[in-house]
């Protein structure tokens, strides 16, 4: 007799209604209604994943005043204790939960466990589905060896490299956003990669969302330049480059004016050192995407992203990006074809190039119309279609095993 994942029916075309449903356990510490990538990211994909008539068990911290509209959701969810996590008060760390893990996985057990963060709620998971040999895979979002130096933690760099690699190497499968960020990680000592991209929702970032009311806010007019930034206020996202290219933006054109969309750590900071500067705060939504459309050029200076779905945002807003030659940029973007990148670590021709589209209206708008063709054929379906089959691999592998490892040891017939 074949087993469940064997059967004939598992195959990629057949209709979802077809294929065999699986039971996955999401651990995450972070998760919507907080802003951040990780969370935006992993929301997207449980409802999606969902939605294909896939069983959920989503185990994460306990968010206080939002628990109550997630327990709304039609979804099993699974709360646990978390802390603060240090400059980022709006996040939370999960509590080590191995024990309580174990119990309720015995009572109800899933097919796969998926973790999306590598806090001790994670770590412990790891060790709750490795105990109860229940396959593992992994996302590795966020280069948090990288973060340390940023705050004055960089002797915790080389320790924490090893913590992560340990974690994602105990798992079946580890998923990353980009083929350079598995080359990179291959190159760590890090095992059983697989590249699962990130997509953008064309229908909400759009160029159609531009809005001269609100640029009128800005205090610009319908051709005046604006260059725009959203993401973390915080050193880790390298805005001193922001502060120095914007700079010499201004000397070429002084009518230019800079949007910043976010909050965080250096907000302070960065306002005295930009006081014409647009503040405007966390953005979610429609509201977010039409501060996209109504800007121009896009800087992303970041050199710690494992993505940078901002990247991706701008793109489909048809924006002109101006980034590295790093994570998302790297992947979507050709260079002076749909966007302009700087090699890594050099400032000069981060700030050179964004100089350049101070002079060339005509070349930005170029830039921003192959930009959004790039990201409309980034979708997330097709990013959904990639997790869904990842998980499916790991499971009929782990049932490969388990029969072979029954016919093995299965006592001999005298």
């Amino acid at each position: 007799m074949l087993a469940p994942m064997e059967h004939p029916l598992f195959q990629f075309d057949t209709l979802p209604s077809a294929r065999p449903l699986l039971r996955i356990a999401v651990v995450t510490e972070t998760y919507p209604p907080e802003v951040n990538g990780v969370a935006m990211t992993i929301g997207r994909i449980v409802s999606a994943i969902q939605a294909r008539d896939h069983q959920i068990q989503l185990i994460r911290p306990r968010q206080g005043a939002h628990d109550a509209g997630l327990a709304e959701l039609n979804l099993e969810q699974v709360l646990k204790p978390g802390l603060p996590i240090p400059r980022y008060d709006s996040l939370r760390m999960g509590l080590p939960a191995k024990a309580s893990l174990i119990r309720l996985w015995r009572e109800k057990r899933p097919n796969v466990v998926h973790l999306v963060t590598e806090g001790p709620l994670g770590w412990s998971a790891l060790s709750a589905a490795l105990t109860l040999k229940i396959p593992v895979t992994s996302d590795f979002h966020t280069n948090f060896h990288h973060y340390s130096q940023h705050y004055g933690l960089g002797w915790l760099k080389t320790p924490i490299a090893r913590y992560l690699r340990k974690f994602h190497n105990r798992t079946r499968l580890t998923m990353v956003p980009t083929r350079a960020m598995r080359d990179a990680l291959l190159r760590e000592g890090y095992r059983h990669l697989k590249v699962v991209a990130r997509g953008v929702d064309i229908e909400l970032f759009n160029p159609a969302r531009r809005n001269d009311r609100l640029r009128a806010e800005w205090g610009v007019g319908p051709e005046d330049l604006v260059a725009l930034y959203v993401g973390r206020l915080a050193p880790e996202k390298n805005l001193s480059l922001v502060v120095r290219a914007f700079a010499g933006m201004r000397t070429r054109l002084p009518g230019a004016k800079l949007v910043l969309v976010g909050d965080g750590p250096m907000r302070a900071e960065l306002a005295r050192a930009l006081p014409d500067a647009v503040f405007a705060g966390m953005r979610i939504g429609a509201d977010l995407a039409s501060y996209y459309a109504s800007g121009d050029v896009f800087l992303f200076p970041s050199l710690t992203e494992t993505f940078g779905n901002v990247t991706l945002e701008a793109m489909a807003s048809g924006l002109a990006v101006v980034a590295y030659d790093y994570a998302a940029a790297c992947e979507l973007i050709t260079q002076r074809e749909n966007g302009l990148l700087a090699p890594r670590d050099e400032a000069a021709m981060f700030c050179t190039l964004a100089q350049e589209l101070t002079a060339d209206r005509q070349q930005v708008r170029a830039l921003g119309h192959a930009a959004r063709h790039t990201a409309e054929h980034n979708d997330w379906a097709t990013i959904y279609t990639q997790f869904e089959h990842a998980l499916f691999e790991v499971v009929q592998a782990s049932e490969r095993s388990e029969n072979a490892n029954r016919i093995e040891f299965s006592p001999r017939p005298n």
